[in-house]
C-alpha cells in the first residue's frame, strides 16, 4: 500500500491512498511536494503528519478506512492485521497502536 502526496488542482497537493490490495509494503511517496507541504496535506486529510524528510507518521484507523473500501481480496482485513502486527514488531506501531511510522520515498528533483 501506498499513500501518495503529489501535486494538485490549484497547486494544492492531493493525499491518495493506492495499492490497498498490497499489504506487504507500507510507504508515503512524495510527488513533487515539499516536506512541508506534504505534512498540511497529511493533515488536512487526516492521514498523518511529517516526522521529518525520511518518515511520515499515520494514522492507522484513519489509514484503514481510506483503504478498506478500496480493497478486492475477500481477506483484506486479516491481511490489514498482519501488516500491522508485523510492523509492530520492527517498532514501527505506536505503543498505543494508533499510529504507524513509515518510509518516505521522495520523486527526484523534489
Amino acid at each position: 500500500m501506498i499513500v501518495e502526496v503529489v501535486g494538485g488542482a490549484d497547486e494544492r497537493p492531493e493525499v491518495r491512498v493506492v495499492d490497498t490490495d498490497d499489504l506487504t509494503r507500507l510507504h508515503l511517496a512524495l510527488g513533487q511536494v515539499t516536506d512541508e507541504e506534504a505534512d498540511q496535506a497529511l493533515r488536512d486529510a487526516g492521514l498523518g503528519r511529517m516526522q521529518d524528510a525520511d518518515t511520515g507518521v499515520l494514522d492507522a484507523a484513519a489509514l484503514r478506512a481510506a483503504a478498506e473500501p478500496d480493497a478486492d481480496v475477500a481477506d483484506w482485513a486479516q491481511r490489514w492485521d498482519g501488516m500491522v502486527e508485523s510492523a509492530r514488531g520492527r517498532g514501527w506501531v505506536s505503543d498505543d497502536g494508533a499510529f504507524l511510522q513509515v518510509h518516505v520515498e521522495s520523486a527526484a528533483g523534489a
